[in-house]
């Protein structure tokens, strides 16, 4: 069976053109690596339900994975974050400017849709994917997210509002990994308890990396840290001992919820979650 990884490799975006490195500039943060997160969860719930269609499900995964990229690469952009470290790499404006860097971040979102509507599924299928992928991704979920985020930069919000900016900056594209494999699998009554696990694992993961911003360096993160200071993080909304709290009961509950799960589910997710839903705790 061909790896995901392999997978990606083979169906990086190209455009020949005689443009010096817009080529290269499409294919550098994929090229990067990263934890491949969201597109793991995806398969994992395939592997559960429908093991014969995971090769399959790798559109839908890599589908997934190009929308979370291209939103790294304009996060970290100077009107945004700022950053010049990503995936252990000089982030796009860093490498080349501004300009392309906004480009190749537009051009991997459209492609996201590109390579979800060639996945060897039924049309019906494939709309449900596009639906949930467009709408966890776009005007309703992250794309919201991250305008809340810039806007109030400097503005302390309150934790109900907080969390509602990162349920949609975060949670909802984990969330929606989770529900697209469930449509993939034929589990239309796990997708929306699926999606809901996956809200509140996607605000965990963010505690986790607002708790790892301010204590790993940016060579263990491999990305920029120590970059939320003016942000609305769990961080700086809480302060680091209160957010560890938040974290760890968050992490207890998402134990249990998972080990309610039915088998084949509990233990293709407990293989990839044991340690995301403590990670935070690498930290102490």
């Amino acid at each position: 069976m061909q790896t995901f990884e392999a997978f990606l490799s083979d169906h990086l975006p190209k455009a020949s053109s005689f443009h010096p490195h817009y080529e290269a500039a499409l294919q550098a943060m994929l090229m990067a690596g990263g934890k491949r997160f969201r597109p793991a969860l995806l398969l994992a719930v395939v592997r559960a339900y429908a093991p014969l269609l995971v090769e399959s499900a790798y559109h839908a995964a890599y589908a997934v994975e190009l929308l979370h990229t291209y939103s790294l690469i304009h996060d970290d952009l100077p009107v945004m974050d700022n950053a010049a470290l990503r995936r252990g790499q000089p982030t796009l404006h860093v490498r080349y400017d501004d300009v392309t860097a906004v480009l190749a971040g537009d051009a991997l979102n459209t492609y996201a849709f590109e390579v979800l509507s060639n996945a060897p599924f039924a049309d019906r299928v494939l709309v449900r994917l596009i639906r949930t992928l467009a709408e966890n991704g776009g005007a309703r979920g992250m794309v919201l997210g991250q305008a809340i985020d810039c806007h109030f930069e400097g503005q302390l919000l309150t934790l109900e509002q907080m969390k509602l900016l990162h349920v949609n900056k975060t949670a909802k594209l984990i969330a929606a990994s989770l529900k697209m494999g469930a449509t993939i699998a034929g589990k239309r009554p796990m997708e929306e308890p699926l999606y809901a696990f996956g809200i509140d694992l996607g605000l965990l993961f963010q505690i986790q990396d607002d708790i790892l911003d301010v204590t790993q360096s940016a060579e263990t993160a491999g990305k920029t840290t120590q970059n939320d200071a003016d942000k609305n993080s769990f961080v700086t909304v809480l302060g680091l001992e209160r957010a560890r709290d938040e974290a760890d009961a968050l992490a207890s509950e998402l134990h249990e919820r998972l080990a309610r799960m039915d088998e084949c589910l509990r233990l293709e997710l407990s293989a990839l979650l044991d340690y995301y839903i403590n990670r935070h705790k690498e930290s102490i």
